[in-house]
Protein backbone atom coordinates (compact mmCIF):
# COMPACT_ATOMS: atom_id res chain seq x y z
CA UNK A 1 0.00 0.00 0.00
CA UNK A 2 1.67 3.44 -1.24
CA UNK A 3 1.22 6.72 1.17
CA UNK A 4 1.57 10.37 0.46
CA UNK A 5 3.01 12.72 3.01
CA UNK A 6 -0.01 15.66 2.45
CA UNK A 7 -0.58 17.60 5.66
CA UNK A 8 3.06 18.93 6.78
CA UNK A 9 3.50 19.68 10.60
CA UNK A 10 1.81 23.36 10.41
CA UNK A 11 -1.02 22.31 8.86
CA UNK A 12 -1.97 19.77 11.39
CA UNK A 13 -1.07 21.51 14.24
CA UNK A 14 -3.52 24.53 12.56
CA UNK A 15 -6.49 21.74 12.03
CA UNK A 16 -6.46 20.19 15.59
CA UNK A 17 -6.45 23.58 17.69
CA UNK A 18 -8.43 25.41 15.18
CA UNK A 19 -11.13 22.55 16.22
CA UNK A 20 -10.00 23.12 19.66
CA UNK A 21 -11.11 26.93 19.14
CA UNK A 22 -13.68 26.02 17.25
CA UNK A 23 -15.79 23.90 19.91
CA UNK A 24 -15.14 25.95 22.50
CA UNK A 25 -16.53 29.06 20.79
CA UNK A 26 -19.67 26.43 19.76
CA UNK A 27 -19.95 25.67 23.85
CA UNK A 28 -19.51 28.85 24.62
CA UNK A 29 -22.00 30.73 22.40
CA UNK A 30 -24.25 28.22 23.58
CA UNK A 31 -24.17 28.56 27.01
CA UNK A 32 -24.45 32.52 26.23
CA UNK A 33 -27.23 32.46 23.83
CA UNK A 34 -29.95 29.90 25.41
CA UNK A 35 -28.83 30.64 28.76
CA UNK A 36 -27.43 27.17 29.32
CA UNK A 37 -25.98 28.18 32.99
CA UNK A 38 -25.47 24.42 33.98
CA UNK A 39 -22.58 23.97 30.95
CA UNK A 40 -21.05 27.06 31.25
CA UNK A 41 -22.31 29.88 33.78
CA UNK A 42 -22.29 33.09 31.94
CA UNK A 43 -19.57 34.82 33.60
CA UNK A 44 -17.03 32.20 32.49
CA UNK A 45 -18.72 32.08 29.09
CA UNK A 46 -18.30 35.77 27.95
CA UNK A 47 -14.40 36.01 28.45
CA UNK A 48 -13.68 32.40 27.18
CA UNK A 49 -15.65 32.58 24.21
CA UNK A 50 -14.00 36.01 23.71
CA UNK A 51 -10.60 35.10 23.60
CA UNK A 52 -11.37 32.03 21.79
CA UNK A 53 -13.05 34.27 18.72
CA UNK A 54 -9.46 36.48 19.11
CA UNK A 55 -7.19 33.44 19.01
CA UNK A 56 -9.32 31.97 16.28
CA UNK A 57 -8.73 35.07 14.49
CA UNK A 58 -5.52 34.93 14.41
CA UNK A 59 -5.44 30.96 13.55
CA UNK A 60 -7.62 32.21 10.25
CA UNK A 61 -5.08 34.77 9.51
CA UNK A 62 -1.98 32.12 9.50
CA UNK A 63 -4.54 29.57 7.42
CA UNK A 64 -4.49 32.01 4.77
CA UNK A 65 -1.29 32.74 4.64
CA UNK A 66 -0.13 29.21 5.05
CA UNK A 67 -2.04 28.55 1.82
CA UNK A 68 -0.81 31.93 -0.04
CA UNK A 69 2.95 31.41 0.81
CA UNK A 70 3.00 27.74 2.02
CA UNK A 71 1.81 25.21 -0.87
CA UNK A 72 -1.37 24.16 0.74
CA UNK A 73 -3.28 26.68 -1.79
CA UNK A 74 -2.87 24.53 -4.91
CA UNK A 75 -5.71 22.22 -3.56
CA UNK A 76 -8.16 24.71 -3.63
CA UNK A 77 -8.13 25.33 -6.99
CA UNK A 78 -11.07 24.82 -9.05
CA UNK A 79 -11.03 23.57 -13.10
CA UNK A 80 -14.19 25.32 -14.04
CA UNK A 81 -14.06 23.04 -17.24
CA UNK A 82 -15.01 19.90 -15.61
CA UNK A 83 -16.41 21.19 -12.64
CA UNK A 84 -20.06 20.22 -13.31
CA UNK A 85 -18.92 16.85 -14.04
CA UNK A 86 -17.19 16.07 -11.37
CA UNK A 87 -19.90 17.57 -8.51
CA UNK A 88 -22.30 15.48 -10.04
CA UNK A 89 -19.50 12.47 -9.58
CA UNK A 90 -18.74 12.86 -6.65
CA UNK A 91 -22.49 13.53 -4.88
CA UNK A 92 -23.43 10.26 -6.67
CA UNK A 93 -21.10 8.57 -5.29
CA UNK A 94 -21.80 10.10 -1.54
CA UNK A 95 -25.64 9.54 -1.62
CA UNK A 96 -25.36 6.11 -3.40
CA UNK A 97 -22.44 4.75 -4.58
CA UNK A 98 -20.49 4.54 -1.28
CA UNK A 99 -23.41 2.68 0.21
CA UNK A 100 -23.26 0.00 -2.44
CA UNK A 101 -19.49 -0.59 -2.72
CA UNK A 102 -18.58 1.46 -5.62
CA UNK A 103 -15.24 2.54 -6.34
CA UNK A 104 -14.57 5.89 -5.01
CA UNK A 105 -14.62 8.26 -8.33
CA UNK A 106 -11.55 10.63 -7.18
CA UNK A 107 -8.64 9.26 -6.56
CA UNK A 108 -5.91 11.23 -3.93
CA UNK A 109 -2.56 12.71 -5.35
CA UNK A 110 0.09 14.64 -3.83
CA UNK A 111 -1.15 18.07 -6.29
CA UNK A 112 -4.93 17.00 -5.38
CA UNK A 113 -6.08 16.08 -1.95
CA UNK A 114 -9.53 17.16 -2.44
CA UNK A 115 -12.52 15.87 -4.69
CA UNK A 116 -14.26 18.58 -6.20
CA UNK A 117 -17.29 18.73 -3.41
CA UNK A 118 -14.97 19.22 -0.87
CA UNK A 119 -13.32 21.67 -2.65
CA UNK A 120 -16.06 24.07 -2.98
CA UNK A 121 -16.99 23.25 0.40
CA UNK A 122 -13.83 24.30 2.19
CA UNK A 123 -13.44 27.40 -0.03
CA UNK A 124 -16.96 28.13 1.25
CA UNK A 125 -16.14 27.37 4.65
CA UNK A 126 -12.60 28.75 5.24
CA UNK A 127 -13.35 31.94 2.64
CA UNK A 128 -16.64 32.48 2.89
CA UNK A 129 -18.23 31.81 6.36
CA UNK A 130 -15.28 31.77 8.35
CA UNK A 131 -15.00 36.03 7.28
CA UNK A 132 -18.69 36.49 8.54
CA UNK A 133 -18.68 34.52 11.93
CA UNK A 134 -14.87 36.57 12.47
CA UNK A 135 -16.49 40.40 11.49
CA UNK A 136 -19.71 39.66 13.19
CA UNK A 137 -18.26 38.22 16.07
CA UNK A 138 -15.87 41.21 16.30
CA UNK A 139 -18.93 43.90 15.42
CA UNK A 140 -20.33 42.11 18.97
CA UNK A 141 -17.22 42.75 20.92
CA UNK A 142 -17.29 46.64 19.75
CA UNK A 143 -21.35 46.52 19.27
CA UNK A 144 -21.28 50.13 20.85
CA UNK A 145 -19.06 51.38 17.84
CA UNK A 146 -22.01 50.72 15.61
CA UNK A 147 -24.79 52.78 14.37
CA UNK A 148 -28.31 52.20 16.32
CA UNK A 149 -30.25 51.27 13.48
CA UNK A 150 -28.82 49.98 9.87
CA UNK A 151 -31.94 50.23 7.44
CA UNK A 152 -34.42 50.80 10.18
CA UNK A 153 -33.56 47.62 12.09
CA UNK A 154 -31.78 47.72 15.50
CA UNK A 155 -27.92 46.89 14.12
CA UNK A 156 -27.19 44.73 17.15
CA UNK A 157 -30.10 42.49 16.22
CA UNK A 158 -28.32 42.36 12.51
CA UNK A 159 -24.95 41.15 13.65
CA UNK A 160 -26.51 38.85 16.23
CA UNK A 161 -28.73 36.92 13.72
CA UNK A 162 -25.38 36.82 11.41
CA UNK A 163 -23.60 35.31 14.06
CA UNK A 164 -25.88 33.07 15.45
CA UNK A 165 -26.70 31.54 11.50
CA UNK A 166 -23.22 31.70 10.63
CA UNK A 167 -22.44 29.30 13.72
CA UNK A 168 -24.93 27.21 12.96
CA UNK A 169 -23.84 26.55 9.72
CA UNK A 170 -20.63 25.99 10.38
CA UNK A 171 -21.70 23.81 13.37
CA UNK A 172 -23.89 21.53 10.28
CA UNK A 173 -20.83 21.46 8.81
CA UNK A 174 -18.41 20.31 11.05
CA UNK A 175 -20.39 17.59 11.71
CA UNK A 176 -20.35 16.62 7.88
CA UNK A 177 -16.66 16.89 8.09
CA UNK A 178 -16.61 13.80 10.98
CA UNK A 179 -18.69 11.60 8.69
CA UNK A 180 -16.62 12.12 5.80
CA UNK A 181 -13.91 11.28 8.27
CA UNK A 182 -14.94 8.25 8.06
CA UNK A 183 -15.56 7.18 4.47
CA UNK A 184 -11.78 6.53 3.65
CA UNK A 185 -10.45 2.97 3.28
CA UNK A 186 -11.09 2.37 6.80
CA UNK A 187 -12.84 4.31 8.82
CA UNK A 188 -10.26 5.56 10.65
CA UNK A 189 -7.52 5.90 7.41
CA UNK A 190 -8.01 9.70 7.12
CA UNK A 191 -8.00 10.26 11.00
CA UNK A 192 -4.45 9.03 10.88
CA UNK A 193 -3.48 10.57 8.01
CA UNK A 194 -4.30 14.45 10.12
CA UNK A 195 -2.80 13.01 13.15
CA UNK A 196 0.68 11.65 11.00
CA UNK A 197 0.61 13.66 7.71
CA UNK A 198 0.77 10.27 5.80
CA UNK A 199 -2.36 9.70 3.36
CA UNK A 200 -2.25 5.77 2.72
CA UNK A 201 -4.41 3.38 0.62
CA UNK A 202 -4.43 7.18 -1.78
CA UNK A 203 -5.64 4.74 -4.95
CA UNK A 204 -8.80 4.30 -3.38
CA UNK A 205 -9.90 6.19 -1.11
CA UNK A 206 -9.78 10.18 -0.65
CA UNK A 207 -9.18 12.59 2.31
CA UNK A 208 -11.68 15.24 3.59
Amino acid sequence: MSALYLYPAWLRLWHWLNALLFLTLLVTGLSMHYSLHWLVPFEVAVPVHNTAGMLLTGFWLAFVAGNLWGGNGKHYRIDLRTLPHDLMVQTRYYLHGIFVGAPHPFHVSAENKLNALQTLSYIGVMFGLMPILILSGWSFLFSTALPDTLFGVGTVWIVAMVHLTTSWMLALFLIVHIYIITTGETPTTNLKAMISGWHEGHEDASKP
